[in-house]
C-alpha cells in the first residue's frame, strides 16, 4: 500500500515533479524494490527507457500501508488496471496469516490487465472482468464483487485503482457488511506533503470533513470515510461542509 516517488527526466530535464508508484514487491536480502510502470506520457516513458545499471532518484517508502487483520478470516483484493500492482504482496502477507484470499482484476480491455498470472499464484480464487469482454466477465469489477463477497464471506476488501472504481467497490463492500480499504490514485507530485496537489475530503473520527493529503494520511483510507460525492468530471471539489471551505455567499 505504500509508494515511492521517482524523479524523472534526468538532472537537466524540465520535468520537475516526481511520479508516484505503488510498491509492487521488495526483496530485503537483495536490497531491491519493484514498481510497475506504463509509458503514458514523457515522465513514465523516460522511466521505461532506463536500462540495467542506470540510477534512479527515488524517495520511499512513503504513505500509510494497508491495515492487516489478525490471523484467519477471508479477504477480497480488487485491482483496476495497473492499480493491481501492490495487491500481490498484500495477498502473500494475508495468506501467511492464514487468511483466505480472493482477487478480482478488472480493466477496460485484456491488454490493460496486470498480474492475472500472479493472481493465480497468490490467491485462492481469481475473477477477471473487462469492459469490452475481451477477457473474463464482460463488465466492471463491481458487477462480480457481490457474488465474490457472498462466496468468500470476506470481512475486508482491499482495492487499488481509479477513483470511480474505488467508490463502487466501497458501496458494494459496505452493503455486504465488509470494510473497504482503498488506495487512492490521487496525483502526488512531491510525495512528502509539501505541494498540496493530492488533497481530498475525508471524514475524521469526529464526523468532520477535512481536506487531507493523500501522500501523508493515505494513500490507503477506509472507503466509508472518503467523500465520494466530491469527485466528478476528473476533479475533486471542496465540500461546503468541510472545515476551512469557502463560506457560501460570503457570510
Amino acid at each position: 500500500g505504500q509508494f515511492v516517488a521517482v524523479s524523472v527526466g534526468g538532472p537537466t530535464s524540465g520535468l520537475l515533479l516526481r511520479r508516484s508508484f505503488s510498491i509492487h514487491a521488495v526483496d530485503p536480502q537483495a536490497g531491491t524494490v519493484e514498481i510497475v510502470v506504463a509509458a503514458h506520457a514523457a515522465g513514465t516513458t523516460w522511466i521505461t527507457q532506463r536500462r540495467a545499471g542506470d540510477v534512479l532518484d527515488l524517495v520511499g517508502p512513503l504513505g500509510r500501508p494497508f491495515p492487516v487483520p489478525g490471523d484467519g478470516g477471508a479477504a477480497v483484493l480488487v485491482g483496476g488496471g495497473y492499480g493491481s500492482a501492490p495487491l500481490f504482496w498484500l495477498a502473500q502477507v494475508l495468506r501467511e496469516r492464514g487468511c483466505r484470499v480472493e482477487i478480482v482484476l478488472g480493466a477496460a480491455s485484456a491488454d490493460r490487465l496486470f498480474g492475472v498470472d500472479l493472481a493465480m499464484q497468490a490467491a485462492d480464487a481469481v475473477e477477471v472482468t473487462t469492459d469490452d469482454g475481451s477477457a473474463g466477465t464482460r463488465g466492471w469489477v463491481s458487477d462480480v464483487l457481490p457474488h465474490v463477497l457472498t462466496r468468500s464471506a470476506a470481512t475486508d476488501v482491499y482495492a487499488c485503482g481509479p477513483m470511480a472504481m474505488l467508490r463502487a467497490v466501497t458501496e458494494v463492500a459496505t452493503a455486504a457488511g465488509a470494510c473497504a480499504h482503498v488506495a487512492v490514485e490521487e496525483a502526488m507530485a512531491c510525495g512528502v506533503g509539501v505541494c498540496m496537489t493530492c488533497v481530498m475530503p475525508v471524514v475524521g473520527d469526529d464526523g468532520q470533513t477535512r481536506m487531507v493529503r493523500s501522500c501523508l494520511d493515505g494513500p490507503v483510507f477506509d472507503g466509508d470515510r472518503v467523500r465520494w460525492d466530491a469527485f466528478g468530471d476528473g476533479v475533486c471539489r471542496v465540500p461546503d461542509d468541510a472545515i476551512g471551505a469557502p463560506i457560501v455567499g460570503g457570510h
